[in-house]
């Protein structure tokens, strides 16, 4: 799968596709219904299936500090793209100046000028330009014009309402990991890097893989019963602390896993954490001593969990 950031590294040959736009946060079950009509319509057309999206997100550039947390990083984004046939992505940066396009300009610049789109596949709520003044009928009347044909995908529903980013962010702020991941089709998970962090685990008896999420704020957080691939031939289960750490004055959000039964060093891997079960809320503990019976008490919660 190719990345390309911004139009002014697309090259003359990688003009003309299948594409859709949008900022795909989760790739959840409503995506990928998106994702494979684009798979099977570029197929068809003997194009690449091309995804057009954004980086910061609209509403990272709109609210900055105050966005919602996000679901996937750009990077896990593309891996989960990769399994629904997506060719290349072409990355925008959102702007100023992008966000002040009118659609019409928009249609013009990017999707025919810069892309030369032939085919584009949107939601039916797709809201695009300057105000999100455009729409789906905004782009049929341009692809008339312009001689690209578009499609719109219906809402994509589980139980009584649509499958969205927000509906999977709200189950996760309550714990429910359960309805997120059948929202998302899998478990819900974040990636990151292992790097070495104050060892304060290893004085507690827990050594633990510390993963930096580089995000404003995290969509889950607690403590969790979770696996861990990217370090064996098989997931490695473990337990996992999303937080600040207020017992030991932490300032910043980090993710740390303990494995269990695995002792290999793994510094510098690129993991991917899948939370199964949430176990407790993050809280501030009288002593270190108080904390380490709770690390105990959790670690056999999850175990339990695991052998059930």
């Amino acid at each position: 799968m190719q990345l390309v950031r911004g139009l002014y590294n697309l090259r003359p040959d990688q003009r003309g596709c299948v594409a859709t736009i949008g900022n795909f946060d989760g790739v959840h079950r409503g995506h990928q219904a998106v994702l494979g009509q684009l798979r099977r319509q570029a197929e068809h057309m003997q194009l690449p299936a091309t995804l057009i999206t954004f980086e910061p997100l609209p509403r990272e550039f709109f609210m900055p500090g105050d966005a919602p947390p996000r679901l996937t990083r750009l990077r896990e984004k593309l891996l989960a793209m990769r399994q629904y046939g997506v060719e290349r992505v072409v990355c925008l940066r959102f702007n100023r100046h992008l966000a002040g396009l009118s659609p019409e300009v928009f249609i013009r610049e990017i999707l025919v000028e810069g892309m030369d789109v032939r085919y584009l596949v949107v939601g039916d709520d797709f809201r695009f330009g300057e105000h999100r003044a455009g729409n789906f009928a905004t782009l049929q009347a341009a692809g008339a014009r312009y001689g690209f044909e578009v499609a719109s995908m219906h809402t994509f529903r589980f139980g009584d309402d649509r499958v969205s980013s927000t509906r999977v962010r709200d189950a996760l702020s309550h714990g429910d990991l359960l309805t997120a991941s059948l929202l998302l089709g899998r478990p819900y998970a974040m990636s990151g890097r292992v790097a070495h962090g104050d060892k304060r685990g290893r004085t507690l008896g827990f050594p633990t893989a510390n993963v930096y999420l580089h995000r404003a704020s995290s969509p889950v957080a607690g403590v969790f019963a979770v696996e861990v691939e990217g370090i064996a031939g098989a997931p490695v289960a473990g337990v996992a602390n999303v937080g600040s750490r207020p017992t030991v004055d932490g300032t910043r959000t980090l993710l740390e896993v303990h494995l269990f039964d695995y002792t290999n060093d793994i510094y510098g891997r690129y993991v991917q954490v899948s939370f199964l079960k949430k176990l407790r809320d993050e809280r501030r503990f009288a002593s270190v001593d108080a904390l380490r019976e709770q690390i105990h008490a959790d670690a056999a919660h999850a175990r339990d969990f695991f052998r059930r």
